[in-house]
């Protein structure tokens, strides 16, 4: 995916300007920001709920990814997962995951008119849906329904629905903000076997499964569960470049982050040169700087994903 000048605003108020980013097949990015700089905004331009006022989204398609197709609405090549989870109090973990499957490949007249075949399929789409509840942990938990369910339980059948539907780019706003701090541990271990997956398919020669986008607030979040930390900031020089008026925010930090695997011991020790940096230069009014002064990525060769 790539973010080509991406600028958006709602009337005066500027949020994000001249946004190039480009995220490559099987990357693990973490975006950081302060609050109101646009990141919520960014994922929503990509998933096309909310398209930017300039600029594009462009998503490369094909087997060789060499197909390029601009962002002009939603789609099932993205995939999103909120802080607040979109499940049917109605249904069940395992109905659940599976209905993103129902409602895009059938219709209410195709299920009616040609039940034994929508019969065949329902049972495949819940064998898939059990499929996807083992990979996050949920195997014993299929014939919950959400109000017997913890919130990180909730959670992982949110992050279920999504990988279900095998998207080009995932994207997560926030997902683990209203968790304890427990489960949020337990949902980033499962970010990383999801990123340990990637490896193992590029091992094998196979184009890595999952391409994961993450909002947080929480910087050691961002640093552990990410190959990559993206940071938004409003406090960049913008009068340098010859703007009068502030025209939004941008990226001013780009840089590759540790990669771990899911069976280390976590130590936060680990992330404290990064995470005061990022809290210098992202978070700190009192820095203002040149906006490509610490984007050090993107000069890879290889396509984006």
């Amino acid at each position: 995916m790539e973010c080509r000048g991406v600028s958006h605003w709602f009337g005066s108020k500027r949020v994000l300007f001249d946004l190039n980013l480009k995220v490559l097949q099987g990357q693990f990015l973490s975006l950081v920001g302060p609050s109101g700089c646009g990141k919520s905004t960014l994922l929503r331009a990509i998933v096309g709920t909310h398209l930017p006022l300039r600029g594009e989204i462009v998503l490369f398609t094909g087997p060789d990814g060499g197909t390029a197709q601009v962002v002009r609405g939603p789609g099932r090549d993205r995939g999103i997962v909120y802080q607040h989870y979109s499940l049917f109090p109605f249904l069940n973990a395992q109905q659940n995951v599976a209905i993103g499957l129902m409602l895009d490949e059938t219709t209410i007249p195709f299920r009616w008119l040609r039940f034994p075949t929508w019969r065949r399929m329902r049972r495949e789409h819940l064998d898939l849906a059990a499929e996807f509840l083992r990979k996050v942990k949920l195997q014993d938990a299929m014939q919950l329904y959400p109000h017997e369910m913890s919130g990180g339980m909730r959670q992982r059948v949110a992050i279920a629905q999504a990988l279900i539907m095998k998207p080009k780019i995932i994207l997560l706003d926030e997902p683990f903000g209203a968790l304890d701090e427990a489960t949020r541990e337990e949902l980033q271990t499962m970010l990383l076997e999801l990123y340990h997956e990637n490896q193992q398919a590029k091992t094998r020669d196979e184009s890595p499964p999952y391409t994961l986008l993450i909002v947080t607030h929480e910087l050691n979040e961002a640093i552990y569960v990410g190959d990559r930390l993206v940071g938004f900031s409003q406090n960049w020089d913008w009068r340098s470049e010859g703007h009068t008026e502030f025209p939004g925010a941008t990226v001013v930090y780009d840089k590759p982050s540790p990669v771990f695997h899911p069976n280390e011991t976590k130590d936060v020790q680990q992330f404290a040169d990064q995470r005061d940096e990022i809290r210098r230069i992202v978070f700190s009014p009192a820095t203002v700087m040149n906006r490509t002064q610490h984007i050090t990525y993107g000069t890879e060769t290889s396509r984006p994903a």
